[in-house]
């Protein structure tokens, strides 16, 4: 059989594996937030349980990836696109690890609630998610107007941060007796910042396997 007609099944069939990845780390973001808003330990394991799946797959296409690159003799689009897809699979299995670490502190603070209603990071979680789900869809269909949007979104994150930041410094400041809880929560929006973070990084090999070019966004 030709060798084309094996690499373009062998493409689409990643391309698959990358969205199917992305569901799961979508999932777990959901889980982990619900874990940590109800103060869910069941849900806050399951996210932990489901993390070790989820590397399995990143894996599963890193190596893929590396085999078609050795016997397939990739075109240099193709080529772009092997090389952006190991990216991407590695970030979207670091968001993962984002979640997990959600899912961690969610654990460490369901015998309490929180020390001031959630409403900054719940937020930082619908954006990333939405720049996650986004991103994705820019690297599958090569859509460089959509990595370029996402991108821009990373602002929101940023800014959300540094509120939640600014508020929970004050709280515990004011209130000593909550920052445990309140530290807790500071490593929660670290983790969802990191997640828009991981969106721009995938945007990125976006643009690169549309283009050619590889380079930082200017407005990161």
């Amino acid at each position: 059989m030709p060798m084309r007609p094996v690499l373009e099944r062998s493409l689409i069939e990643l391309s698959d594996n990358v969205l199917r990845l992305a569901s799961m780390v979508d999932q777990a973001l959901a889980l982990a937030m619900r874990a940590l808003v109800e103060r869910n330990a069941t849900l806050a394991a399951q996210v932990s349980a489901n993390d070790q799946q989820l590397n399995r797959l990143r894996y599963e296409i890193e190596e893929q990836c590396y085999r078609l690159l050795a016997m397939q003799h990739p075109s240099a689009t193709d080529l772009r696109q092997l090389v952006g897809t190991v990216s991407v699979a590695t970030n979207l299995e670091r968001i993962g690890d984002h979640a997990a670490g959600v899912a961690r502190l969610a654990l460490r603070m369901v015998d309490a609630p929180p020390p001031r209603p959630l409403v900054d990071i719940p937020q930082m979680a619908v954006i990333g998610r939405a720049m996650v789900r986004g991103a994705v869809q820019a690297f599958v269909t090569r859509d460089v107007r959509l990595a370029e949007s996402i991108i821009q979104r990373d602002v929101e994150i940023g800014q959300l941060q540094e509120r939640a930041f600014r508020e929970l410094i004050d709280l515990m400041t004011e209130t000593p007796h909550v920052i445990e809880r309140a530290t807790f929560l500071l490593w929660v929006s670290h983790n969802l910042e990191r997640v828009g973070d991981r969106a721009t990084n995938i945007c990125e090999r976006a643009i690169y396997v549309a283009t050619g070019e590889i380079k930082e966004h200017p407005n990161r």
